[in-house]
């Protein structure tokens, strides 16, 4: 793409080439961000992913602003969707609604994978009745807000059985943290310093029903908040 642009490729006017594009720039940043996320791997435990992609373009990916994906199209299709909502009767009504229902959730696809995710539990909150959308905010603020919602309380549940400084560990999580400088001044094992290992060996027993002895404690102890840190926090 940089090499075309190089040349003189400008999406505003890839209508008018001779070149037919088979997808637009909205298609090619989804694409791109669904690319990147090939590196963060499936992290049901916070662990990595797999290193092995078919193509190695992490760095120009990393490049590509993907959070350029117009969100206006998804705000508008939910709009509409909240209008017929509201308004919406008979059976002409609820064609109308199931297709706005449709039309917003292809849109999902320039969310992330995690967005994706607070996105659909919002509409299904709306759906049910437990929540009545105020005017002015948009679908994207709903996310980010039930996406901050999620990780308080994962931070708080593994505050609750670790015991750990629910402070020193937003630090971290405030961070752009990785293996390679997860330690930096000291501050992981600071962390770990102030866990409760009789709570944590109490968690970790019931959970695998089996008695830790003490180095395997810390070896479990240490897994868990690492993996915790680097992903950006999971359910336990």
């Amino acid at each position: 793409m940089e090499s075309a642009r190089i040349q003189g490729f400008c999406w505003d006017e890839s209508h008018d080439s001779e070149v037919k594009l088979l997808l637009d720039e909205t298609a090619y940043l989804t694409l791109a961000l669904r690319y990147k996320e090939l590196y963060q791997g499936e992290s049901g435990c916070g662990g990595a992913g797999s290193e092995d992609v078919p193509f190695d373009l992490a760095g120009h990916l990393n490049e590509i602003d993907t959070g350029k994906i117009d969100a206006d199209y998804m705000n508008t299709r939910f709009d509409k969707y909240l209008k017929l909502l509201q308004t919406g009767a008979g059976d002409a009504g609820d064609d109308a609604l199931k297709s706005a229902v449709d039309e917003l959730h292809k849109s999902f696809a320039s969310l992330s994978q995690d967005e994706q995710k607070y996105a659909n539990l919002f509409l299904n909150d709306v759906q049910r009745g437990d929540v009545n959308p105020e005017q002015g905010k948009t679908l994207r603020d709903y996310i980010t807000q039930y996406q901050a919602n999620a990780k308080n309380t994962q931070v708080m549940r593994l505050v609750e059985v670790l015991a750990v400084d629910e402070d020193k560990l937003n630090a971290l999580l405030s961070t752009r943290t990785t293996e390679s400088n997860i330690n930096e001044y000291g501050r992981f094992d600071a962390l770990k310093d102030t866990v409760d290992k009789a709570k944590a060996k109490a968690y970790f027993e019931a959970r695998d029903g089996e008695s830790l002895p003490m180095f395997k404690l810390n070896i479990a102890i240490d897994g868990l908040l690492s993996a915790f840190v680097l992903s950006g926090g999971f359910e336990l």
